[in-house]
């Protein structure tokens, strides 16, 4: 009678430990792109880290406004004289909308981002950054950083007309929102593996697997640390 519970965990134990160690190699397997200079990578995105996410810091230069200028229409204030960077993650749409504390996130959330959920985008714009904060970069040629740019505003579910799909829910912040996004949401497909496939569509070389931050973090380090 014992013996099948404690195999059911060793077994769960067993699946758990074989995702962090996949995790790991699918961080330090390349795909995407080669390598060029440096200095041909004028443009620099940073990435910002969570307890278990990563989004991305996008400077809202001209190329930056000019492709989510359908922002605009739903509410973001790119053109602001003191927006600076647009703030922009993927993820679990009911974990993600959840309140901003993970202590709000409910059991049916979390297995709902495991096994299957739909996805959404959350944006925000932000103003001058800390110059102590040191964040890890991306840095792109301009024809990367155009394909970079294309692949995250693709990444929003859009009307026939072009529209961004804002969610009726609250953000966590006075000026974020949150929308429809593209793909589904899974323990295989998760914020951070978006996070890998947005720098791959740029045509940089990152780890072909990132389900979790260290896995971005790694990949960063390997590949993309000037």
């Amino acid at each position: 009678m014992i013996r099948l519970p404690l195999r059911l965990l060793l077994a769960i134990a067993g699946s758990v430990l074989a995702y962090f160690i996949a995790a790991v190699i699918g961080a330090v397997l390349p795909a995407g792109g080669g390598s060029r200079p440096a200095e041909d990578r004028p443009h620099r995105v940073l990435m910002v880290a969570g307890p278990i996410h990563y989004d991305f810091l996008i400077p809202l230069d001209a190329p930056a406004k000019a492709r989510f200028a359908f922002l605009e229409t739903a509410g973001l204030q790119l053109s602001h004289p003191d927006a600076q960077w647009l703030l922009l993650g993927w993820g679990a749409r009911e974990f993600y909308t959840s309140a901003g504390s993970y202590r709000d996130v409910s059991a049916k959330a979390v297995l709902k981002g495991v096994f299957g959920d739909a996805s959404t985008l959350r944006a925000d714009v932000l103003g001058a950054i800390a110059p102590a904060q040191e964040l890890p970069a991306v840095s792109f040629s301009p024809e990367e950083y155009a394909a970079f740019l294309e692949a995250a505003a693709a990444s929003f579910r859009r009307t026939p007309d072009g529209a961004a799909q804002a969610l009726a829910h609250p953000g966590f912040t006075a000026t974020d929102r949150f929308f429809e996004a593209e793909g589904r949401f899974h323990l295989l497909r998760t914020c951070n593996t978006w996070v890998a496939r947005m720098i791959r569509a740029s045509g940089r070389r990152f780890g072909a697997w990132t389900p979790l931050p260290y896995s971005v973090s790694l990949s960063h380090a390997l590949f993309l640390k000037e």
